[in-house]
């Protein structure tokens, strides 16, 4: 069974906002509720959606081993959701969560800190001292 064919118990007023690729699945972002850290990116149906709002547990879908998966239900690494929101596009899901212990599956806090990217970085333009805009003007 294809995932874009999978039963859910989805509310069916949040599935209609819902925008999916072609698999019937949606990026999931799992981020630290009180840091701001990001920690994760999965992937969810409507009805890993369906049961993370409805169980205070994150729960994706294994694109791999074509199963649905609650967070830390074997590593004991958990996932407690605290908020769950739609971007503007309603195609990616942004769930604010308690992590407890390692979020990544390679043991580490997040699976952002292995493996920076060298990257030229910008900095946002500064206001001269005494001009008119930071004097308030």
């Amino acid at each position: 069974m294809t995932a874009a064919v999978r039963p859910s118990r989805l509310d069916p007023e949040i599935a209609a906002r819902l925008k999916r690729d072609s698999h019937g699945l949606m990026a999931a972002i799992a981020q630290q509720y009180d840091t701001g850290e990001v920690l994760m990116l999965g992937w969810m149906d409507d009805e890993a959606l369906h049961r993370t709002l409805t169980t205070g547990r994150c729960t994706y879908w294994s694109r791999s081993r074509q199963e649905y998966w609650v967070k830390g239900e074997t590593s004991g690494h958990l996932q407690f959701v605290k908020s769950v929101a739609l971007d503007c596009d309603a195609d990616a899901i942004l769930v604010k969560v308690d992590q407890v212990g390692a979020a990544c599956h390679t043991g580490n806090r997040t699976c952002f800190d292995a493996d920076l990217l060298p990257a030229v970085t910008g900095e946002r333009p500064g206001l001269a001292v005494g001009s008119a805009q930071a004097a308030g003007g």
